[in-house]
């Protein structure tokens, strides 16, 4: 479920941005990638990718509460959540309409320097004060692989010790770090989320980790 409501990627990363939602009797039916995988967002309602959503909160805590009412999801094995960064309406919403529920925890994702780190630790104390497990932090473009010569390079330098020595800090899990990868950008951008997807043991690894955090 796609909730930045302002900047929705989920239908252009798993390449059904031209497909439609449609409504039957049991409510909206999200977009289905593949048998066991459907999606659900904004962009599927806008007129194209170019319109801007211009919204207060109300509305935006409207249609989050629409998505989770009136979308017709079937029974779920999981319902993962993407948020925009920060701390803003969509966050406190979502927090409040799954409170009753078996809500499992955050997965917070960051970059390695400073300026990223200081709005990530917000981020945790948000999840602190509305009791909200975090189930780990995932540190995103931490190195660049060079695909000729292997040789590792920081592009963004972890000047505090990035994410994983911020995570020691706050007491909350590091679940691993993904590098910098142009060819991740590449099948995103081409809506190719598939077995071949570029750095894939490395989503595998961080992916078994948050299932056994979410076992605990």
């Amino acid at each position: 479920m796609d909730i930045d409501l302002c900047g929705p990627s989920m239908p252009r990363i798993f390449g059904v941005e031209n497909e439609q939602v449609h409504l039957s009797g049991s409510g909206w039916s999200p977009v289905y990638v593949e048998e066991n995988l459907c999606v659900m967002s904004i962009g599927f309602l806008l007129k194209g990718p170019k319109e801007a959503v211009i919204w207060r909160g109300p509305k935006k805590n409207g249609l989050i509460k629409q998505f989770l009412k009136d979308v017709d999801w079937g029974e779920l094995d999981y319902l993962l959540i993407d948020t925009p960064p920060g701390t803003s309406d969509e966050h406190m919403s979502i927090v409040q309409y799954l409170q009753d529920t078996n809500l499992e925890g955050a997965v917070i994702i960051t970059t390695p320097q400073e300026t990223a780190l200081l709005d990530v630790r917000k981020e945790i104390n948000f999840c602190e004060k509305v009791k909200l497990r975090v189930l780990g932090v995932v540190e995103n473009m931490s190195v660049f692989v060079c695909p000729k010569c292997k040789v590792s390079t920081e592009i963004f330098p972890p000047t505090t010790g990035g994410a994983q020595r911020m995570a020691e800090e706050m007491n909350v899990p590091f679940l691993g770090k993904i590098p910098l990868n142009s060819q991740i950008g590449k099948f995103c951008d081409e809506g190719q989320i598939d077995r071949n997807f570029p750095s894939r043991e490395c989503f595998e690894t961080i992916t078994e980790s948050i299932l056994q955090r979410m076992k605990k």
